[in-house]
């Protein structure tokens, strides 16, 4: 397994060994003891599954609190342009943002801490997307920031975006709380 760091600091593409046969492939997708000694050493305690169509864009979402979400990323199907966006205030990074391509090819994962808003674009015809979380699903904690926010200037490399109107009622970036106050001990 191979661990590419990010500009963001935390925030690691995950690029596991796969072994590919006249069968198909192998790899582990998640193993705690390889994951803990990465430093990604976070208790999950829920997995979610999406199923989305091409042009599709879910986020830009986060929780905050007690529920504040780290999440490891991956795709079971098709291909997705997979974003986080630092919303630690003091950050080096913040308001930057990194994307990765995630496809059933590459079996890669994206590993977000808390402290940064998720969200992909569908770039097949459809995608199964899968990701562990961190803390469980709060409605009240949840917040959302606008996917084409010109301040943070996404190309989600999609046209003609499929948004659910929930998401189109998001907050513009500037008017995030500061709900994540960066400190580097937390990310070292």
């Amino acid at each position: 397994m191979e661990i590419i760091k990010t500009k963001l600091e935390g925030v690691s593409i995950i690029c596991p060994d796969v072994f590919n046969d006249d069968r198909g492939f192998f790899f582990e997708a998640y193993n705690k003891q390889k994951y803990d000694e990465a430093e990604i050493n976070t208790n999950f305690v829920q997995d979610n599954i999406s199923k989305s169509k091409l042009g599709t864009i879910r986020g830009l979402h986060y929780q905050v609190g007690e529920f504040a979400q780290a999440k490891l990323c991956e795709v079971i199907v098709g291909k997705v342009l997979d974003i986080a966006v630092d919303l630690r205030f003091g950050s080096p990074t913040f308001k930057e943002y990194v994307s990765v391509e995630l496809s059933d090819e590459n079996h890669y994962q994206f590993w977000i801490p808390a402290g940064f808003a998720h969200g992909f674009s569908v770039l097949t015809d459809e995608a199964i997307f899968h990701y562990k979380c961190g803390a469980f699903y709060s409605k009240k904690d949840e917040r959302a920031i606008l996917y084409n926010d010109p301040e943070l200037a996404i190309d989600w490399q999609v046209t003609n975006p499929i948004i659910s109107p929930k998401d189109l009622c998001a907050k513009p970036f500037k008017d995030i709380e500061k709900d994540f106050i960066y400190q580097k001990a937390l990310y070292i």
